[in-house]
């Protein structure tokens, strides 16, 4: 079925089913091991639940780890889901050839230029890894815990002013850090 037949649920489905697949043998870094796509869909969930109803940016934020994280390439998610959700989801990625440190400091910097659509998946990539971060920590000490947050916290302001619910929705999480 191509995109223009399939509703606007099954468009969504479709991006879950496709993400799972890519993620079957991924796990989160907290103690129980979380699946993987639990984080891709709780991002589009926050997006959901703070008014985001455009069924595209729900799209790309399930699929916006499957580019950096997987196999997938973007001739594929352009192919599948079109090339807005697969603008997004590269817009969202990092480069796996950089060295961790270099690819933050790209994410802090480019923060403030991606478009608005962007901005809101990635706030609600850190606003769900601060949730995550929280309730079920990793096994990492105290100072890698704090860096983490204070890095989304500086991605954050870079992508702050498009939704108010969506910037009150990390100010919270930020908060249990304090």
């Amino acid at each position: 079925m191509t995109t223009t037949t399939m509703t606007d649920a099954a468009r969504l489905l479709d991006a879950a089913s496709f993400a799972a697949g890519r993620h079957r043998d991924q796990r989160r870094k907290d103690a129980g091991a979380t699946p993987y796509i639990n984080h891709p869909l709780d991002v589009a969930r926050i997006l959901a639940e703070a008014g985001v109803a455009d069924i595209e940016v729900l799209m790309a934020a399930i699929l916006h780890d499957t580019i950096e994280d997987t196999d997938t390439t973007a001739d594929e998610l352009a192919e599948r889901f079109g090339e807005r959700v697969c603008g997004l989801v590269l817009e969202v990625t990092d480069d796996k050839s950089l060295p961790k440190l270099e690819r933050k400091r790209l994410q802090v910097a480019k923060a403030e230029s991606k478009s608005d659509d962007a901005k809101m998946i990635k706030l609600a990539d850190k606003t769900g890894n601060l949730r995550d971060l929280k309730s079920s920590p990793p096994a990492w000490s105290e100072a890698r815990i704090g860096a983490y947050v204070q890095f989304a916290e500086l991605v954050a302001r870079g992508c702050a002013g498009i939704s108010a619910s969506l910037d009150e929705r990390f100010r919270q999480e930020r908060l249990r850090f304090d």
